[in-house]
């Protein structure tokens, strides 16, 4: 899933570095605090992002983990919008009243690699890798037989400071995608668009020839939030490649062209793209709040009582824009419009390498031994098949029940081993959902019973997996820089933090200016271009060059 700081977040990012490093044994054990309990429970104070729905304290699974491990969990939650979430923790590092345990959400607020890094470097965060060998021999099984796992969890130190999630989720290794609606397309006579002047005449249609019949002009063409956007890079597509980038719609800056590390944001072929976004909002058929609105803005706008007003959203899956199960079936009208194809004959996807590239599970010099090795055990148990589908799904019978006779796999050539109950028919508050996505893997999400209607509230996945496939023939994995694999020096950490926080900022920035209009492209592109030397782009590349380097010469 590519995490951008927000100034302000990253000022108090660097303010940790005050901090009064604990020291810390490659055990995890020295200096460790003596152990807070509960009677025969260990106390481990937790920060973790919660919907509404879920009330962490009370969940089926808090129960379930608390008693088979000895835990009594004090947990702090934040939200699930990344922004607010963020800034949560960082005010929480740079205080120092930070929790024993972080245990986050890729997609909310997970830790980059730097932060990871410049965090193992101030003990606090305490590494893991002996932890994991006397504790977690599931885990330790699932590093060994996973080199990018394992390269993933590995600073160049040689600990392991914190473990990202690894879901092994095919249909978000396709993340740039566009949701359409089917039915207005056909009250409408038009085919789904499969070149960029194709979409405009969609759009065009969707605003201007009334397709939900009700006789005002209250039809939004595309509409997308901050946190889910993936409006640059899908429309990019059709002429450059974008790279995956973070959940608030800022692109990568990194690509390959051969071995050379570089970017392709300052490229002509970026220019046209953004150009061809500018000409959509100009006219209308892009959201003016896409760029400023949250996920709950944007879910207000898909479940209008009144009428269905979205044509379409750049998101990855269509529960971020519409309530599946939704009474009016509204959630079954959008389809993925296929990769553009742009003027000049492109048509490029995402790719999200390999998984999430976050880092959710870290214990802190807070912690107690106990803690951690409690901590770990409860890891090692979500790490086996039956704990990954309990903590995910629920308890089973309740989140989940063994496929019956005449149930299908995801992947209709195994057969299916569970099958998840759906959300509608499933209690709230009797898992931990996201939070706990640590090895989800291919093997085990193809294998759980789904429906073959595809728009079945419980026939999501299928829906999903079926969109993906027209996006996957798309992706040049030449141009994939492997992210997840590849770490900083540690000299560098602070540095490149630094140069990112700065040259994303600069990066989204413009390219709003340029979208909105409130800069001209034909006139300001080649300013924009020498501006980022100003915020450091050579020096970010040459740095991501270098680590680029020292990951080749090792993995050969």
């Amino acid at each position: 899933m590519r995490t951008r700081l927000s100034g302000r977040s990253f000022i108090a990012f660097a303010a940790a570095t005050t901090l009064v490093a604990a020291g810390c044994s490659s055990s995890g054990e020295a200096d460790a605090p003596e152990a807070k309990m509960d009677g025969d429970k260990v106390i481990i104070s937790a920060l973790a992002p919660a919907d509404p729905d879920t009330k962490l304290d009370t969940n089926e699974i808090t129960k379930l983990l608390s008693d088979k491990f000895k835990i009594k969990f004090q947990f702090q939650t934040t939200t699930t919008d990344g922004g607010p979430a963020k800034e949560k923790r960082q005010i929480a590092i740079s205080s120092g009243d930070y929790p024993d345990l972080f245990m986050l959400i890729p997609w909310v607020d997970a830790f980059t690699k730097t932060e990871v890094q410049k965090l193992g470097q101030q003990g606090v965060a305490v590494p893991l890798e002996d932890l994991i060998k006397e504790n977690a021999p599931n885990l330790q099984k699932a590093l060994d037989g996973n080199p990018v796992l394992k390269a993933m969890s590995t600073a160049p130190d040689g600990h392991i400071y914190a473990l990202p999630q690894w879901s092994d989720c095919y249909h978000c290794s396709y993340p740039n995608k566009l949701w359409i609606n089917s039915d207005w397309l056909k009250k409408l006579n038009l085919a789904m668009p499969k070149t960029t002047e194709e979409l405009r005449t969609v759009l065009t249609a969707f605003k201007t020839k009334d397709p939900n019949g009700n006789g005002k002009a209250d039809e939004i063409p595309m509409s997308t939030d901050t946190q889910d956007s993936t409006l640059i890079g899908y429309l990019m597509g059709a002429f450059a490649y974008a790279p995956y980038g973070a959940n608030n719609g800022v692109p990568s800056l990194l690509q390959l062209d051969g071995d050379t590390v570089s970017t392709p944001v300052d490229k002509p072929e970026w220019r046209e793209g953004l150009k061809y976004i500018a000409s959509l909002f100009k006219d209308g058929l892009i959201d003016q709040a896409s760029f400023t609105q949250n996920s709950e803005a944007l879910q207000a706008i898909g479940n209008n009582p009144a009428a269905v007003e979205l044509g379409s959203s750049p998101v990855l899956w269509p529960g971020i824009f519409v309530q599946l199960g939704s009474k009016d079936g509204r959630d079954k009208q959008y389809d993925a419009a296929p990769p553009l194809t742009g003027p000049a004959g492109k048509a490029y996807t995402g790719y999200n390498n390999p998984t999430s590239i976050g880092y959710t599970f870290m214990l802190t010099n807070k912690s107690s031994k106990e803690a951690r090795v409690a901590a770990l055990k409860m890891l090692d148990y979500i790490y086996t098949d039956e704990g990954q589908i309990t903590v995910n799904a629920g308890p089973e019978g309740i989140g989940w029940v063994k496929p019956s006779a005449t149930d299908v796999a995801l992947d209709k050539s195994v057969k299916p081993t569970w099958k998840s109950v759906p959300d509608t028919e499933r209690p709230k508050n009797v898992n931990w959902g996201s939070m706990s996505q640590y090895n989800f893997t291919l093997a085990l999400r193809n294998s759980q019973a789904v429906p073959e209607d595809i728009y079945a509230e419980a026939g999501l996945e299928r829906r999903l997996f079926q969109a993906t496939q027209q996006y996957e023939p798309n992706v040049d994995l030449t141009k994939v820089y492997p992210e997840a694999q590849i770490w900083t020096e540690p000299g560098e950490v602070s540095e490149l933090a630094t140069l990112k926080t700065n040259l994303d900022s600069y990066v989204s920035q413009g390219q709003l200016a340029f979208i909105t209009g409130s800069k001209n492209i034909d006139t300001d592109w080649d300013a924009f271009v020498q501006g980022l030397d100003g915020v450091g782009l050579k020096r970010y590349l040459e740095i991501n060059q270098q680590a680029y380097d020292r990951y080749k010469s090792t993995a050969k």
